[in-house]
């Protein structure tokens, strides 16, 4: 039988581990959070979706169907059981596709449905996956892996600088959402962006309100050492 290729790695496994065919996948777009107000008398519609300046989404399912073939009738049912406890015993992880190469999905397996196919002697297995709505890259932007640097969706720069009182850096977010970065300061700085003063304080810290935006972000940087910003790029 040709080696198993395809599939994925959750809770610490790969799924040819349970000996799993992949046959199907499936990750369609998640669905958008909309605010709509519809105002009588009014053509069309008021649409307030985009008020933060970027699209917001719903989770999105990832969907699988695997074959386990040739196991006899009391296999098939020792390995349903095997599954299930696999799948559904944890909480949110990160869900590594081989399709998805550099990225992983995060999120929690939300059911495992098993068909006994007695005539064939095999289990069809449909799992699907409630995930966060992007898919996140493996390696923080800034990374200087060539071998794996794609021209189409990275950006060469720095992500790592030396303050000597007050420097303007411009840090690009190539990815589809905005990110909360990891700020990791060898001391105090105070970060001066769009107008708005964020606090920083010496070691590695985040601050929910310190996002960086899709494109380009102008950042005036105050203080004595070194600053570092980590963040991984999503993608839809």
């Amino acid at each position: 039988m040709e080696a198993i290729r395809e599939g994925i790695t959750f809770n610490g496994k790969h799924s040819r581990y349970y000996g799993l065919m992949m046959m199907t996948r499936s990750a369609p777009t998640p669905e958008e959070k909309t605010i709509v107000d519809d105002v009588p008398f009014m053509q069309g519609v008021y649409d307030f979706s985009m008020i933060t300046g970027e699209r917001i989404f719903n989770n999105r399912t990832v969907s699988y169907e695997f074959w386990a073939v040739n196991r006899n009738y009391e296999a098939r049912k020792v390995f349903e059981l095997a599954l299930k406890n696999w799948l559904m015993l944890p909480g949110i992880l990160p869900v590594y596709d081989t399709h998805d190469f550099n990225y992983h999905w995060l999120g929690k397996c939300a059911s495992v449905e098993v068909e006994d196919d007695t005539e064939y002697n095999r289990l069809i297995v449909n799992v699907d996956f409630d995930c966060y709505p992007f898919k996140v890259a493996e390696l923080p932007s800034g990374n200087d892996f060539w071998d794996v640097f794609n021209f189409e969706l990275d950006a060469a720069q720095k992500t790592k600088y030396t303050i000597t009182g007050t420097q303007t850096v411009n840090l690009y977010n190539v990815g589809i959402a905005s990110i909360v970065p990891t700020v990791k300061a060898s001391a105090a700085m105070t970060i001066e962006r769009d107008g708005t003063t964020y606090q920083f304080p010496a070691g590695e810290s985040r601050n929910e309100l310190f996002r960086l935006k899709l494109g380009q972000n102008m950042l005036k940087i105050t203080g004595t050492g070194t600053v570092e910003f980590i963040f991984y790029k999503e993608l839809i």
